[in-house]
């Protein structure tokens, strides 16, 4: 019961120190067409193709569901370490087993815990499509700010 409560409490604590990416926008090169028109015109086409891309459906991060991810990859691990660990220092099956759930949960929830914080994934569609839209406008872009 208490290594429940403790996943539960990782669990929650690792949802609320997740925060939000920060805003992806591109970084433009002063070509002609960017001194033509000026830095404020040029971010309104920025702006513009930004939102076309979500319109079309591109989100500007990649959904990796990178919490389930960790728990898994961290539950496994812990699970397997707890096992061989119990067998090796001669516990017997039946108490390595009991050490390898206890193990399991403890892992999946540290696992839990590191992907909710992990920074989202950028999607390369979402920026493929707003590169594309700014450049058909004439402008350049060399980098972005994430």
């Amino acid at each position: 019961m208490k290594t429940l409560l403790a996943i539960a409490l990782v669990t929650t604590l690792a949802g609320c120190a997740t925060t939000p990416p920060a805003a992806q926008r591109p970084q433009l090169y002063p070509n002609a067409t960017f001194n033509k028109i000026g830095e404020s015109a040029a971010n309104a086409e920025i702006d513009a193709c930004l939102a076309k891309a979500q319109a079309a459906g591109h989100s500007p991060t990649a959904s990796d569901n990178a919490t389930a991810q960790g728990a898994a990859r961290g539950g496994v691990m812990g699970g397997v370490a707890g096992v061989v660990g119990g067998l090796v220092t001669g516990r017997g099956i039946e108490e390595s087993l009991k050490h390898g759930v206890a193990s399991a949960a403890v892992g999946g929830a540290v696992g839990a815990a590191g992907g909710a914080m992990r920074p989202a994934h950028v999607n390369p569609t979402y920026r493929n499509f707003v590169q594309r839209c700014v450049s058909e406008k004439g402008l350049e872009i060399i980098g972005w700010n994430q």
